[in-house]
């Protein structure tokens, strides 16, 4: 359901509809907590959707792989009986005290009133971290790209990947049976990403011809006219260039994270982070919880399962600040069923 430009009153405004907002919908629902979601992109599913809908997941509970569509497909059906209001394309603006609880207004002018706030914003708004190549702006959405959308649009092409952490090296693989030629080009021979993943692009570097590893070197150049990448040069630190002829992009340097307005609320931050008693997803900021990637506390694992651990936390700690005079009796899910 979605709605805007409204005046609402709801028990939880979840900020981030990403897999731990989402799951956070579920386990508010499942104590009777009823939710509103804002998010800044024009559709659910956060980083899984907008960066990597068709990566591979592997570490999700139950599933030996699935991509980020489909997890944000079953976590939003999982959410769907406890009827969440979606608020999507706006941002929180401005978030102030109303009475025991808080008023959130975002940038389209919608008003919710909750008791409580749980932050799930991933690191806060995101963007690719771009490399610094002259006229690089001009193949951006034509032959420079900083995420898969559908790996269709990338068969028979010959494609340059750049980086050495786990999305670099998760699409090499992924877009070995696809391309017709891929090139890794990384500053040095280590890479950052999974020890499995760097194994399995070695191994289909050593078995056949589409991928190339071509290291150590950097991005240097690029070369095109109208948008239409020819080819693109690569320099090691002692200035040996070479030329890679290429129709692709993919440059994957990570994301730069901007926390914007959240910066301004009263939050205790650590390098961009919320601060949190990790036993409860609390915040500095009493009925203000934070969960998933950009909440931090000692022996924090940035990984998604991780945060739908906390989201379960954080709703039931949020629960007496909800139900005051209700005492909650814990009961599993296989006991107690959908309370809908």
């Amino acid at each position: 359901m979605h709605q805007d430009n409204a005046h609402h009153t709801t028990d939880v405004v979840i900020i981030g509809a990403g897999p731990v907002g989402l799951f956070a919908v579920f386990q508010c629902g499942m104590l009777k907590m009823r939710c509103h979601v804002i998010d800044s992109l024009p559709e659910i599913g956060g980083q899984c959707s907008a960066l990597y809908p068709e990566k591979p997941i592997y570490d999700i509970p139950a599933y030996s792989a699935i991509s980020g569509a489909e997890l944000i497909q079953q976590l939003r059906k999982q959410a769907e009986p406890f009827d969440p209001v979606y608020h999507l394309d706006q941002q929180v603006m401005h978030v102030a005290r109303h009475g025991e609880g808080w008023r959130v207004t975002t940038s389209h002018g919608t008003i919710i009133e909750a008791r409580v706030i749980m932050i799930a914003g991933g690191c806060g708004a995101f963007g690719p971290n771009r490399p610094p190549l002259d006229g690089l702006a001009a193949y951006e959405g034509n032959s420079v790209f900083y995420h898969v959308a559908r790996k269709e649009q990338f068969r028979g092409k010959r494609i340059v990947i750049a980086g050495g952490g786990d999305s670099a090296v998760d699409w090499v693989n992924a877009l070995a049976d696809v391309a017709s030629k891929i090139y890794v080009v990384h500053r040095r021979p280590k890479f950052r990403a999974a020890p499995q993943s760097v194994s399995q692009m070695q191994a289909l570097a050593k078995i056949g011809d589409v991928v190339e590893m071509v290291i150590p070197y950097q991005l240097h150049g690029l070369h095109g006219c109208d948008g239409v990448l020819e080819a693109v040069d690569v320099a090691t630190l002692e200035g040996d260039v070479r030329r890679l002829e290429a129709d692709i992009l993919l440059p994957f340097f990570g994301l730069s994270m901007e926390l914007g307005p959240i910066a301004t609320w009263g939050l205790q931050l650590d390098m961009s982070h919320i601060k949190v008693h990790h036993a409860t997803m609390h915040t500095n900021q009493q009925g203000i919880f934070a969960i998933g990637d950009i909440a931090t506390y000692e022996g924090k694992l940035k990984l998604i399962l991780c945060g739908f651990s906390e989201a379960a936390m954080a709703a039931h700690a949020a629960y007496p600040l909800v139900h005051p005079d209700t005492a909650l009796h814990f009961e599993y899910s296989t006991s107690k069923g959908v309370p809908l």
